[in-house]
């Protein structure tokens, strides 16, 4: 099998060769540590490939690197970057206040502008599994916006200026969709950190009336151009699991570590593909190589199934031993 026959057969669950390899590694380490993110990468090779559309010249993109200091996002937002190659954190919320809202304009630029010819090359020439580079978070932007204070007062009282931004929000992203539904990827990308480490941000019911009909369009949008929904979440989303898994999202990537992960076994091991990951908090950075390993085996114990459904995906961060990296790769390849 190739890297894309072996994806496709794994969200299928119809018996891949082995389990597919998805590789992140924080911007840090490939900029600070490229010669050891090398070694892993010629040891595993992955059989994901990310890919982003080129614009012509005068869009403004910051980098993905971002060195310490302040910066100003396509949005509006400013963030500061208190530790060099980490994202940082919004300090000055383009909307901060709604007075701002009426003459606000999202950077349509970036998908009206878009060209896709090197995109559908690489697609075309590539046998690996194609995913968009770019990401649709629609709670995540809000919070950007806004500022996680003010949003979750927003939604508690569910004003009429929320409501027009999460309208402006869904127009921009269901354009942004369409484009990419138009070009040769295998699968969507979208993402939004629903967690913390115990549950989630808000009420499960107030996420299932306000975001899931969303979710549910979007997916919808996909699947009718024959593609594959790809979600990340951080944090504790086993109370919505099932929510994701409803509205048609293939493959969850997700704080397993979090939570009750014999529990996302019993319930849902069949239904989903499970796209990672293994404990980054703890494990990854502090944990010995056999920590690592009883850590992957945990995991494959609960969630494995040699049919299919289980991807081998882990962060890399920035100071993590590359030995646990190893690790995680080789004992998913053990017997």
């Amino acid at each position: 099998m190739n890297s894309r026959d072996r994806v496709i057969a794994t969200l299928k669950y119809d018996h891949p060769d082995r389990v597919p390899r998805d590789i992140w590694a924080l911007p840090y380490v490939r900029e600070k540590r490229s010669d050891e993110y090398k070694i892993l990468i010629n040891e595993f090779p992955c059989d994901f490939l990310g890919v982003s559309p080129d614009y012509p010249p005068g869009i403004y993109f910051p980098s993905s690197f971002q060195e310490i200091g302040t910066y100003q996002d396509e949005w509006g937002s400013v963030w500061q970057v208190a530790e060099a190659g980490i994202i940082g954190e919004v300090k000055k919320p383009a909307l901060d206040n709604w007075s701002k809202l009426r003459k606000y304009k999202p950077p349509w630029d970036l998908v009206n502008e878009r060209r896709w010819d090197n995109v559908n090359r690489i697609c075309e020439q590539s046998n690996m599994f194609t995913i968009c580079g770019a990401t649709v978070r629609i709670f995540e932007r809000m919070q950007f916006l806004r500022g996680t204070e003010n949003l979750f007062t927003d939604i508690a009282f569910g004003t009429a200026e929320f409501r027009q931004l999460l309208t402006i929000l869904q127009e921009f992203y269901l354009e942004d969709l369409r484009g990419w539904c138009n070009s040769n990827v295998d699968a969507i990308y979208m993402m939004d950190d629903w967690g913390t480490n115990q549950g989630l941000l808000i009420n499960p019911k107030t996420w299932r009336e306000i975001f899931k009909p969303i979710y549910q369009q979007f997916c919808d949008v996909i699947h009718s151009a024959g593609k594959y929904v790809f979600f990340h979440s951080d944090g504790n989303t086993q109370s919505i699991y099932g929510d994701l898994i409803e509205v048609g999202v293939n493959a969850i990537n997700s704080q397993l570590f979090t939570m009750d992960i014999e529990t996302l076994g019993l319930d849902y091991k069949g239904k989903v593909t499970f796209w990672g990951e293994i404990d980054r908090q703890h494990i990854l950075p502090f944990g010995t190589p056999e920590e690592v390993r009883e850590a992957v085996y945990r995991v494959r114990k609960a969630l494995g199934d040699d049919n299919g459904g289980v991807i081998a995906q882990c962060e890399w961060g920035k100071f993590d031993p590359i030995e646990n990296i190893q690790m995680v790769y080789k004992t998913w390849l053990e017997e």
